[in-house]
């Protein structure tokens, strides 16, 4: 998965707080001319019913503001200081009504903590605004600092929600948590205000001089201001200041970026491929024996069972169906490993699966029973294999007897050295790269992030070879030996019906690798799987794309030999149906992620 900075208007928040905020700028707004259409119908029933109500117009006003501050309290509180400042509200009114509103909100998530649980996290609205990690680490952080802690958490970006939940969570004394933060409410609200007044005033003059009120314009005024907070508060602290390190690579390295941004040249490209070859689904010819040659929605099970005569290259594995209970699973799982001699750790994952979701090392019996409870899909058990992680990118035209070696990817994991002064979280948001992605490795060891590393001690980050699960993918074009070629020559030959895809796979050593021997495939991904070596961060975004580009033109050159030799396509509505079943019907599922 490609991390991407979390954005409130990527979520149902996100569109609660425009919401909200509309609402009441159309609410609170007299005299307000917007431009026309929807925006001027929803108007004129606001101005008929303040009309028909004109005595409860600052009660309205009031539970307006204090409602909106129960979605965003900062959003709130800066837009209610923007039309202040336009002399639309009363400045004693505003202030109190999002007083009011934010204390009593934040009261509500100490009790929600105190009253509800844990469990909460796992429901609507928390579970938008609140993450267990989140909670976990507020809890640590009270547990050492003291009831202090719910006064300056308010000052402290992304501290302020789990913090009070996390006071209710441990019990916290409710007299002293309502005193402590009745405080920092009273200091940080007139703040908070007075500075959207003073800063919204000085960007209202122009508009409201030249006659232009329009609401989006005091929502956009707002929108800038609460930007423009948010990044204040980061650039006060050491983290916050990381934090905005690690978004700046992760935009301007295109390595990090997300699908939606890489992927739509190369998608054009393929468009083409297939106007110019009159198909649109000839590279689902490439793979016979796959269904629809690997593009979505394979069973990777029934993928390893095509190299079944390769049994000494290949993990060890069984397929865990979803159709039996979990004591049966967890009976043949036990039995998988008695049979074959294993012992912990095992690898889980989801039979039919993207990108590594949902792919675990377990390493008891314990986190075994409670990854099969938490999956109600097929599942692979597969034993754990040591070692250096590839990924090998093979094709054979149909033409030709003898196959090629497109592409090798040594796959590497980060590691942090301790320097007996810094905590792990600190390492990770020193380290150059792996600030990129500090979001997720912290999430993965949240018990550990306080730590201070001995000085030499090591701590490997992650340990699955997927690059948007946080591994280092390396070009590997030193690894292409005649010896190497050859032993995956003749693991290829064995599957009949497969010419074009990705081993993942797993060596001893660098030198065996080189050697063509000692290592086991873990997983083959069909004409969807990517020549990775490409994430190296010595190659360019250019080399990228050429390389992909290359790629599928190979892979629609496949396709057209199949076809010529009697190989039937996929139909581009069976197509549709399995992205549509990939991408609609695995919401349905539920996998230990």
């Amino acid at each position: 998965m490609q991390l991407v900075w979390n954005s409130p208007w990527r979520n149902a928040r996100g569109w609660l707080v425009a919401g909200a905020l509309l609402c009441l700028l159309l609410v609170g707004t007299a005299g307000c001319q917007p431009a026309a259409g929807l925006a001027q119908s929803l108007l004129k029933v606001v101005a008929s019913w303040r009309a028909a109500a004109a005595g409860w117009q600052p009660a309205v006003h009031f539970v307006s503001l204090a409602a909106a501050t129960l979605v965003s309290e900062d959003l709130t509180t800066i837009n209610a200081g923007v039309l202040i400042a336009q002399g639309r509200l009363s400045a004693p009114l505003g202030l109190l009504a999002c007083f009011f509103g934010i204390f009593i909100g934040d009261v509500l998530l100490f009790l929600a903590g105190r009253y509800l649980g844990r469990a909460v996290l796992q429901r609507a609205p928390l579970k938008w605004l609140l993450t267990p990690a989140a909670v976990e680490r507020s809890s640590a952080w009270l547990q050492q600092r003291g009831l202090a802690v719910i006064a300056s958490s308010r000052f402290v970006p992304g501290m302020r929600l789990p913090t009070y939940f996390a006071a209710g969570v441990l019990q916290t004394d409710f007299r002293w948590f309502a005193t402590y933060f009745f405080i920092a409410c009273a200091v940080w609200t007139p703040l908070l205000l007075g500075a959207a007044v003073w800063l919204g005033g000085a960007a209202s003059a122009g508009l409201l001089a030249r006659g232009r009120e329009q609401w989006w314009l005091t929502l956009l005024i707002g929108l800038a201001l609460f930007a423009l907070l948010k990044l204040s508060m980061r650039l006060t602290t050491w983290r916050g200041r990381r934090a905005l390190v690690g978004w700046w690579r992760r935009w301007s390295r295109w390595e990090f970026w997300p699908p939606y941004l890489f992927y739509p040249p190369v998608l054009l490209y393929v468009i083409w491929l297939a106007v110019r070859q009159r198909s649109l689904t000839l590279f689902t010819a490439v793979n016979p024996a796959i269904p629809a040659s690997g593009f979505v929605g394979e069973s990777k099970a029934a993928i390893l069972d095509g190299l079944r005569d390769a049994g000494e290259f290949v993990a060890r594995y069984e397929l865990l169906p979803a159709d039996v209970g979990l004591a049966e699973r967890h009976a043949r799982a036990q039995g998988f490993m008695q049979r074959h001699g294993l012992a912990y750790p095992v690898v889980l994952k989801p039979d039919v699966g993207q990108r590594g979701s949902g792919v675990r090392v377990v390493r008891s019996d314990e986190a075994l029973l409670a990854y099969l409870r938490a999956a109600n899909e097929a599942v692979i058990i597969q034993e754990y294999i040591a070692g250096e992680e590839f990924g090998v990118f093979y094709y054979r035209l149909p033409s030709e007897t003898q196959g090629r070696i497109f592409s090798i990817t040594h796959k590497t994991f980060p590691v942090l050295v301790g320097d007996g002064q810094q905590t792990v979280e600190e390492l990770i948001l020193n380290d150059e790269r792996a600030v990129a992605l500090a979001q997720f490795y912290c999430a993965q060891h949240p018990d550990k992030l306080k730590t201070i590393l001995p000085p030499g001690a090591r701590l490997q980050l992650v340990e699955l070879g997927t690059h948007c699960r946080g591994a280092i993918f390396l070009d590997g074009a030193r690894f292409n030996t005649p010896a190497l070629a050859a032993a995956l020559e003749r693991l290829s030959q064995r599957y009949e019906g497969f010419q074009f895809g990705r081993y993942d796979l797993r060596a001893a050593s660098l030198e065996a690798f080189a050697r063509g021997a000692d290592f086991k495939v873990l997983e083959l991904n069909g004409v969807t799987a990517e020549a990775t070596h490409i994430y190296d961060p010595q190659h360019s975004l250019l080399t990228a794309y050429r390389t992909l580009f290359a790629q599928w033109r190979i892979a629609f050159e496949i396709g057209a030999q199949q076809r010529a030799r009697g190989v039937v396509l996929t139909p581009a509505a069976e197509l549709l149906r399995l992205c549509y079943r990939e991408s609609f019907g695995r919401r349905q599922r539920v996998m230990p992620y």
